[in-house]
């Protein structure tokens, strides 16, 4: 006899994650992250890819053991973590992934020479800037060059990499990119449209450019001195965020299909949702309420309470504004806070990938029922 198909409160597809993949400036894969974090080591450390001087942020947590430019970079860390994630799922054939990829992915970032020199070859009467661009390397015989130029690329070499199914999605938004790509694969899951998705989040995009547009937000930490120190999300001491590379990948399967065929269920996507927050380009709405509805719809999705939960991963940046705002949207929707709320450090802000590589720590530590050690100068929390 069947057994019974496990729905959610609204009969929908119980959504499962079998397989989990992650790199960082920790290491590769899962278990090298884990025995780092654990350990209280950091992966924020001096930058030696460019030179520094003259900057006033002078660390990062890059991934130095990997070699190329951004992109290149971006392309390797996504296939080391995809990697992991489909062995660990045991599903499908290597290359042939049944299912679509919703990749989190930086937006097109140039080094400002190349930006200049193809902008001021292109035609004038071209009114778009990218455009313009896009039409100069389109001509020419670089073609490395033109794949720097399209957005797209990185997911479209995973697709072919993982042979999934369908044109890849590819989405930057924000810090939020890794939450928007596993909701988005969540839903199609939900809908019915497929029995398995492959989530990845991949951003290795540190550069002096990069640096530069940060620090004239005065987006990040100053505090050079000891960089292991540097990442202090919460605390009163805190100055801005530490930018650091990264890439971490799921697979979410339908529960019984994954139950059918064996699959180990690592954990399930109970809810998602998303809101967007107009205000300002780098500032939340002073009263939190984006913040606040994203949270209480997530809730909604998933059929829980805020009492049920146990533990909250923040997004906790480290700048003052940032942390500000999603403490009182936090503590609006779930109260008292204390022994639950806390964000792992270890390895800085990843930016695209960052929910992603979170949700794999949390899996980590939900399954060795242990929080690993903090990593930061901490003083008093917020």
């Amino acid at each position: 006899m069947a057994k019974p198909s496990l729905r959610d409160h609204r009969n929908r597809p119980v959504v499962a994650i079998t397989g989990i993949g992650m790199i960082s400036s920790l290491g590769v894969g899962l278990e090298e992250n884990w025995q780092a974090m654990t350990a209280g080591k950091s992966g924020v450390h001096r930058i030696t890819r460019f030179p520094t001087t003259h900057l006033k942020t002078t660390i990062a947590g890059t991934i130095d053991y990997l070699k190329g430019d951004f992109q290149s970079l971006t392309l390797q860390a996504g296939e080391l973590a995809g990697d992991e994630a489909v062995r660990m799922s045991g599903l499908g054939k290597p290359g042939d992934f049944p299912g679509p990829l919703f990749t989190a992915i930086p937006p097109v970032e140039m080094e400002w020479k190349l930006r200049r020199r193809l902008y001021d070859a292109a035609d004038p009467a071209i009114s778009d800037a990218y455009d313009r661009m896009i039409a100069v390397a389109g001509e020419a015989n670089d073609h490395h060059e033109y794949e720097q130029l399209m957005y797209g690329h990185v997911g479209e070499k995973l697709a072919e990499r993982f042979g999934t199914k369908g044109a890849p999605i590819a989405l930057t938004t924000a810090c939020a990119s890794g939450a928007t790509a596993i909701q988005l694969g969540v839903e199609a899951i939900r809908r019915g449209e497929t029995k398995a998705a492959l989530c990845i989040g991949t951003d290795c995009s540190v550069s002096a450019e990069a640096v530069i547009r940060f620090s004239l937000l005065s987006a990040l930490s100053t505090s050079n001195e000891v960089p292991e120190e540097a990442s202090r999300p919460f605390s009163k001491n805190r100055d801005g965020f530490v930018i650091a590379e990264g890439s971490a990948a799921l697979v979410l399967e339908d529960h019984d299909a994954a139950v059918a065929r064996g699959a180990t269920i690592l954990g399930v996507i109970r809810g998602a949702a998303e809101k967007a927050d107009d205000f300002h380009r780098t500032r939340s709405k002073p009263d939190g309420s984006a913040i606040i509805a994203a949270l209480r719809n997530t809730f909604d999705d998933a059929g829980v309470t805020p009492e049920q939960i146990d533990y909250i991963n923040a997004h906790g940046t480290g700048t003052p504004e940032n942390d500000k705002m999603e403490y009182l949207g936090i503590s609006t929707v779930f109260g008292d806070l204390t022994g639950k709320a806390f964000r792992i450090a270890h390895m800085g802000h990843t930016n695209a990938p960052m929910v992603l590589g979170t949700l794999a720590a949390v899996e980590m530590a939900l399954k060795a029922l242990k929080i690993p050690h903090g990593s930061g100068g901490v003083q008093a929390a917020i």
